[in-house]
Order: C-alpha cells, then structure tokens, then sequence
C-alpha cells in the first residue's frame, strides 16, 4: 500500500467514524482535521470536502461487504444454514451503525448517496442475497411451496423500514417507544422472524445452533 493510499484510508475511516457518531450534519472538516491531528490544508489535499469524503466512506462500506458477502457464497466447505447466518451477519454488521439519524442526514443533505446506498443493498446485496435462498431451495432446506423474490423483499423491507425514522413516525407513540431498540438487535429479530418460518425444520435447527 502506497503511503498515499494509506493515509486516504485513516481519514477515510475516522471521517466514516465521525459521520456514525455525530451525523454528516453536524461533523465539519475541521472536526475531521482535528481528530486524525491534521491541518485542514493537508486534508483538502485529499479530499476536496465533506461530501466526497462521505461518498468514499460509503464506497469502501459497499467494497467491504460485497467482498465478504462473495467470500461466503462461493465457499463450497460449508452448510446452506451457516452462510445464510454469516450472510446476515456480515449485512448486520456493516448496516447495523448507521444509526437512523445518520440516514435521515443522507437523504436530506446527500441524497445522491442516499439513492446509491439505496441502489446497493437493493441490488447488490439482496441479489446476492436471493442467490443464497434459491441454493437453500434447490438443497430442499428452505421450504419449496415459498415464493424467493418474496422471502427476500419481505427481509429488505424489514430492514430499511425498521431503521427509517419517517416510516417508524406514521406508528402510534407506545409501538415507537417499544420499537426503541438498537439497531443490532431490530437485525437480528428481524432475521429470527422471517427465517424462523422459511426454512425446514431440520435447517431451522442447523441455523439455531449455527
């Protein structure tokens, strides 16, 4: 790695960090600068502002979990059950901090981020994700009489729905208040429902105890 390439990398991750943390709202360049002990001058020097060092933030994420989600799929040494729990987690993971509010900054100061985003886990990793389910069918550990696209619209649905502030609003304030979990565990509840009811009964243990 090339000592340019290396640096890009620490203020990509400290600006990702930020941006987590505060919001792309409220972190400035100079926040940024200050965190990585840097001049602002020297950090325009690789970025030449905030919303350019959000969009490669988000496209190191997508390159991360595309890399990961890929490695999974193509591993032929383990069980249907154990990459469809690593699939989700490796989802989790990497969605799992971007906390409402940050989402709610993308859409309203970066919405041509937001739409990519969007594009990515609708495409990208659902798609990958589609894949898996049909291996599951093929191998008889997902139920046949299921509809696949549908399995896998409902957990998308279920994901961004439940982290989406304007879609939690139209609800009735105590579901809201009970609805106030970390995002990790609306992931993992999320994927305990619907997975719960797909797969075979064998499979469904194999994936318990995975």
């Amino acid at each position: 790695m090339s000592k340019k390439t290396s640096v890009e990398s620490k203020i990509l991750e400290k600006a990702y960090q930020l941006f987590l943390e505060k919001g792309y709202r409220h972190t400035t360049m100079d926040d940024i600068a200050q965190e990585l002990t840097m001049s602002k001058k020297t950090l325009y020097k690789y970025f030449p502002g905030k919303l350019e060092l959000l969009s490669a933030s988000f496209d190191k994420l997508k390159t991360k979990m595309t890399a990961k989600v890929e490695a999974i799929l193509d591993n032929r040494y383990i069980t249907f059950p154990l990459k469809l729990k690593s699939t989700l987690s490796v989802i989790a993971t990497h969605l799992a901090p971007i906390n409402p509010g940050l989402f709610e900054d993308l859409r309203e100061y970066a919405p041509e981020i937001w739409v990519e985003l969007q594009e990515y886990i609708n495409e990208s990793a659902f798609l990958r994700f589609q894949k898996l389910i049909e291996q599951g069918k093929e191998q008889g550990l997902v139920k046949n009489n299921l509809n696949v696209s549908l399995v896998v619209t409902l957990y998308a649905a279920a994901v961004q729905s439940l982290l989406d502030p304007k879609f939690l609003s139209q609800f009735p304030e105590n579901i809201r208040k009970e609805m106030s979990l970390p995002p990790s565990d609306i992931y993992d509840q999320a994927i305990t429902i619907i997975y719960n009811g797909i797969l075979t009964e064998d499979a469904r243990d194999e994936f318990t105890n995975a």
